[in-house]
């Protein structure tokens, strides 16, 4: 097992992210080719949704599009991730970025049937779990320790600013170029930003491969996301955050789904007023992304995400008891400043005490197995929407996040304070 830091137990003073993006050349362009590439997403899924709402008009084809592109790449998170440690990080994300384009580009030449659709859209997720392993993992030999804050914080910042953008971009596309034109955009965002990824420098593996003389090629790689995930479990505050995180994942997330009806239902709302509450989420992600850009390297990374843990819960609980809509959006901008926070703390504590070896297997393994949670959320916190009402969804949705998140502190300080 490979020793933990102490780098999270001392804060300590760091750089900023607007120093980090003119000073470092490589952190800028690793931050422009994901902006552009999460640009291209935003509008990609907007255009495929449309579209499926004006050819299908059923809700279930919908829900199918985003389990097919959320939920489904989750079971292949690990070996994404050993995809990522096993070869070069620079060639891992721009072989990722030219596959997602291909396959988004005979989306947009023959907007195949729903069953085809559904199967492309699985595997380019698949490509962008790929993408985003590789990518966390290349931020540590990019930047220094210091500076993991920020850089996490810049990132968030280009990931949740310019997805919140996609929905308007697409709509004024939309007038002029159609849904085949929309996608198109979305190719040429692809290709933008892998030529862009092509100007890193070789950021190679750390990972080592052993000898597979006599070994199937799938057992090989069986065994090696077995061993690779075993190291990272056996690190027990990686193991305690990661619980944590998928148990609130898993609690929170039917919030995307309630917050329409809270507005509409409860709170007596129309629908602009549903799009305010959603957009507080947004504003609350870029707030605390900005704020902690700025000065996250002040709080220690497992602070950081134990408090995000419990700022968006307690954002979702208190929420289902807001009074009227303008109250609700201050609370969910609430909420969102927590996700930002818990974002970034995580993603900065497994940089740190990961194995560069193995990186790229906790960030596919973890964000893989948060898709999972999102799904279960959904389905289960669907059931209780159906069965109650959106208020008592957000509150039971609150509680158990904020009761996940005292077990974490709870398993935090006992790994780090062993008997």
């Amino acid at each position: 097992m490979a020793p933990e830091t102490s780098a999270d137990d001392v804060a300590r003073p760091r750089g900023g992210a607007l120093r980090l993006l003119r000073g470092n050349r490589d952190f800028r362009v690793l931050w422009t080719a994901r902006a552009v590439s999460v640009l291209g997403d935003s509008l990609g899924l907007v255009a495929l949704l449309v579209y499926l709402q004006a050819e299908t008009g059923a809700a279930i084809a919908v829900a199918l599009l985003l389990l097919a592109g959320d939920c489904v790449p989750g079971l292949f998170g690990p070996i994404a991730g050993l995809i990522s440690d096993r070869y070069g990080l620079r060639r891992v994300m721009v072989a990722s970025e030219v596959i997602q384009g291909l396959l988004v580009l005979a989306i947009a030449a023959t907007l195949p049937p729903l069953p085809i659709l559904l199967l492309l859209v699985a595997v380019r997720g698949i490509g962008a779990t790929t993408f985003i392993a590789a990518s966390r993992s290349a931020l540590p030999r990019i930047v220094d320790d210091e500076d993991l804050e920020a850089g996490n914080a810049a990132l968030g910042v280009g990931t949740y600013g310019l997805e919140a953008l996609g929905p308007l971009i697409a709509a004024a596309l939309f007038t002029l170029s159609g849904i085949r034109g929309v996608l198109l955009v979305d190719v040429a965002t692809f290709a933008i930003s892998a030529a862009l990824l092509a100007w890193l420098p070789r950021l190679g593996s750390a990972h080592r491969r052993e000898a597979t003389t006599g070994r199937s090629p799938v057992i090989g790689w069986y065994r090696e996301v077995k061993d690779g995930l075993g190291l990272v479990w056996s690190i027990p505050t990686v193991r305690a955050v990661s619980a944590g995180f998928v148990g609130v994942v898993a609690f929170s997330g039917v919030d995307d789904v309630a917050l329409v009806f809270l507005a509409r239902d409860e709170l007596g709302g129309t629908s602009t007023d549903a799009a305010v509450l959603y957009a507080g989420v947004g504003v609350g992600l870029l707030l605390g992304y900005l704020l902690l850009a700025r000065a996250g390297g002040r709080w220690p990374a497992l602070a950081l995400l134990l408090v995000g843990f419990v700022v968006s819960s307690a954002g979702n609980l208190v929420t289902g008891l807001a009074g009227s809509i303008l109250a609700a959006m201050l609370l969910q901008t609430m909420r969102g400043v927590g996700i930002a926070a818990l974002d970034v703390g995580v993603n900065t504590h497994l940089q740190r005490v990961v194995p560069p070896g193995v990186l790229g297997q906790a960030f596919g393994t973890l964000y893989g197995a948060v898709g999972l949670g999102a799904g279960l959320s959904y389905a289960l916190g669907g059931l209780l929407l159906a069965a109650t009402d959106a208020r008592i969804t957000f509150v039971a949705a609150g509680a158990g996040g904020l009761l996940v998140s005292v077990s974490t502190a709870v398993a935090v300080y006992r790994a780090q304070n062993p008997p």
